[in-house]
């Protein structure tokens, strides 16, 4: 019995380590879904660690694999887990966790892509935006190649205040191929300064929490790993439409090495796309001798509501696309260049 006075901490009973799980199983890493398991405890604890408090909170972990970071999760004392897993090898492993844990495991195997996460949560959980985080978090060692499109998925989320988000500001502390890590955190003028640092740093506080090295993981990837800590901000720094900041984000970062006025003139169809790009400029107040990682989020947020500006007077522009522009003109080119030999051939004969 727990002493008066304090709460009695959840131990999980003896288990097979993570390594004899893997053997009893035989399971093994898939390259092609670029998954590597983490063996230590040590650090999957400290991972969950930069989560925050987890007592009696309600967690979803994403792709738990053979339970290594579900075993610290379990430990930090969670009410409930909600574990997602793609990979159907990885089920019996996780039952074997959740029968150690009574009552406090639901598995779904599925895609975390498709899943619906609305109604993950008990609706009681549910918290206004204003409000401090909801006490449910999402945890996971993310496989390299799904983790920038379910980033940028959950992004999207926040800017929506859907899926995960929907109640309220859901914290999430995952994992990224280095690279990935630094271009989410990354400051105006630095290298790795992109796209991606733009959508997530103006939706949520964006925390670089500490490096895996890589040869802690099996197999050992060829690239570290970075634990990215992720808070929603209560106003986003752009206020405008998920879609339309993407939309301007990603023409600015199309040639990243070039002057910053060479991707905006992407937003614009060919006929005067030179005078509508010099307005944009202008009215936006941007240099634009600037290189796309020299511009600030205030200097974004000013291109992002001028161009709104500028569909609201004109709807067509928005649903432009300037690579179905360019590919419209490659056909062109190469029907005239298809029928005009044809034609020359027919007056030498004549």
């Amino acid at each position: 019995m727990a002493a008066p006075g304090r709460v009695a901490t959840f131990r999980l009973p003896p288990l097979p380590t993570i390594g004899e799980i893997i053997k009893l199983f035989r399971l093994k890493a898939q390259r092609q879904l670029s998954q590597n398991f983490l063996l230590d405890l040590r650090l999957t604890d400290k991972i969950v660690k930069q989560a925050g408090e987890l007592k009696n909170a309600h967690v979803c972990e994403v792709g738990p694999g053979p339970g290594g970071i579900t075993r610290s999760i379990l430990s930090a004392g969670v009410e409930q887990l909600l574990l997602i897993e793609k990979d159907a090898r990885f089920i019996p492993g996780l039952q074997m966790l959740s029968e150690a844990a009574p009552g406090k495991v639901r598995i779904v195997h599925g895609d975390i892509l498709t899943y619906k996460m609305e109604k993950a949560f008990p609706k009681h959980l549910k918290k206004d935006w204003e409000d401090e985080p909801p006490d449910i978090h999402i945890i996971g060692n993310l496989p390299f190649s799904v983790s920038t499109p379910l980033i940028i998925k959950w992004l999207e989320n926040v800017s929506k205040k859907d899926g995960p988000f929907s109640y309220g500001r859901t914290q999430m502390t995952l994992t990224f191929q280095k690279e990935v890590g630094e271009r989410l955190t990354a400051n105006p003028g630095g290298k790795q300064r992109s796209r991606l640092s733009i959508m997530a740093q103006h939706l949520c506080s964006v925390e670089n929490c500490f490096i895996i090295p890589g040869q802690a993981f099996v197999p050992k990837p060829k690239v570290d790993v970075a634990v990215v800590h992720f808070t929603p901000l209560v106003q986003p720094k752009i206020q405008q439409p998920f879609e339309l900041v993407e939309k301007v984000v990603r023409s600015v970062f199309q040639f990243r090495r070039k002057y910053c006025f060479r991707g905006l003139e992407t937003l614009f169809p060919e006929s005067g796309r030179l005078k509508r790009t010099e307005q944009l400029m202008m009215a936006a107040n941007v240099d634009p001798t600037l290189r796309p990682f020299q511009l600030s989020m205030s200097q974004f947020r000013n291109l992002c509501n001028t161009y709104r500006k500028m569909c609201d007077e004109d709807p067509s522009l928005f649903v432009f696309n300037y690579r179905e522009e360019l590919k419209q003109k490659k056909t062109r080119n190469l029907l005239k260049s298809t029928t005009q030999p044809e034609e020359t051939e027919e007056e030498d004969q004549l």
